[in-house]
């Protein structure tokens, strides 16, 4: 990698950090420089295609697949890259924000990966956005820990071997990181910011380690912005030399339109693309969101009301399972979002059991894997020789791929 020009991106509006200066060199803010000269114009047109679509939504009421990719969805030759080693068992993912402690947690928690969330889990504060990054690359080089100021207990790494794999998420395309703009005042697409701190830092070190930069992409609306994350990915392999492939990504499909564009959102990644994810609260959101003008038929009931068993989830579900399946992608489930007390049994078992019945349904779904908020909810690892040992509310998911 050539020694690149200095950044003329400038941090605005932020009081400076602890060793901010580890994040934000200026070989890394010359590659967010980089990145956003080249795909920010074109971000900027999706996310107007997005409102134009929209548009056309509120005044028909009407989706359907789209005629122009139905050759893509007809062809049954093509197929994702194989899973690389490190993400081929998915059952059990955990989620949380990118703090010193979760980050300890998230990675000692035995659950097989760790979504290290820039997104929904994360405030977009700077010091989360900074903060978040020195704490990944901390895990990585295990100089990390913490001590809680309160109780005094102190927090370190287990061995590599019993880590969670990372899946990093960055903020979706809409948001922008106003603290970094560029010498117009552009603010730089928070995606870009996410993505490309964590790849420009530990993309090589992470391939030396027998793993590489894996990520989910929320909020995806089309096949179309999923090209472009392709396209960023094809020019940061390249930028820093590493090879083609290594990236790997797993698209939440939270929206309504991404649900009508899921085998063309894996055909336009599949080169880098690892499985798809059923983002259930966002898919609500996103059809109250387009088809709030179209009358009493699209009036839902409460959202607790609607769960995955409605005939239209169970639909969107199913076609998620079978489009990742067909093209030989991981199909993952929802959130279980409950947080356990370690004070009210009660509470636990009613809870654990409503787990248990969602993490069933997907497991004989043909689920891959599923999420989890808290380490209590991770089961007990499976090994191959002595069987399944799972006792967890998500043991169906954890082991219906592997145990007899």
């Amino acid at each position: 990698m050539s020694a690149p020009a200095p950044s003329p991106l400038a941090i605005v509006d932020a009081e400076p950090l602890p060793r901010q200066e580890e994040v934000l060199t200026e070989p890394a803010l010359a590659f967010l420089a980089a990145l956003h000269r080249r795909f920010t114009p074109r971000r900027d047109e999706l996310l107007a295609r997005r409102r134009e679509r929209r548009d056309a939504i509120a005044r028909t009421s009407t989706l359907d697949f789209l005629p122009e990719t139905a050759a893509v969805r007809a062809d049954d030759s093509w197929r994702v890259a194989p899973a690389p080693e490190a993400l081929n068992d998915r059952r059990v993912e955990i989620t949380g924000p990118t703090d010193r402690k979760m980050t300890i947690n998230a990675l000692n928690s035995g659950a097989k990966v760790w979504l290290a969330d820039f997104e929904d889990a994360s405030a977009p504060t700077w010091e989360n956005v900074v903060l978040g990054q020195l704490n990944l690359i901390g895990a990585y080089t295990r100089t990390i820990d913490f001590t809680d100021p309160k109780s005094g207990k102190s927090y370190a790494l287990r061995p590599d071997a019993e880590l969670a794999t990372v899946v990093t998420r960055p903020r979706g395309w809409h948001l922008d990181e106003r603290h970094l703009t560029d010498p117009d005042g552009t603010p730089v697409p928070g995606a870009l910011v996410d993505f490309g701190l964590y790849f420009f830092h530990n993309a090589e070190r992470l391939t030396g380690l027998g793993r590489g930069p894996y990520f989910y992409l929320p909020k995806t609306e089309s096949h179309l912005e999923a090209r472009l994350w392709n396209e960023v990915f094809v020019f940061a392999q390249d930028y820093v030399g590493i090879p083609q492939g290594t990236v790997r990504a797993t698209v939440l499909i939270e929206t309504i339109t991404a649900a009508y564009e899921m085998e063309e959102i894996l055909y336009e990644l599949r080169d880098h693309a690892s499985g798809l994810n059923a983002g259930r609260w966002d898919y609500l959101f996103s059809i109250v969101k387009n088809f709030r003008d179209g009358g009493a038929r699209f009036v839902l009931p409460d959202r607790n009301a609607v769960t995955m068993t409605a005939p239209f989830m169970r639909a969107y579900t199913e076609l998620l399972v079978r489009s990742c399946h067909k093209r030989g992608a991981h199909a993952i489930g929802g959130m279980a979002a409950f947080i356990p007390s370690r004070r009210d049994a009660e509470v636990n078992k009613v809870a654990f059991e409503k787990v248990r019945a969602d993490k069933d349904r997907e497991a004989n779904d043909g689920f891959d894997g599923s999420w989890v908020a808290h380490p209590d909810l991770v089961p007990s690892p499976w090994s191959p020789s002595t069987g399944c040992s799972a006792t967890g509310p998500t043991r169906r998911t954890a082991c219906a791929r592997t145990c007899t």
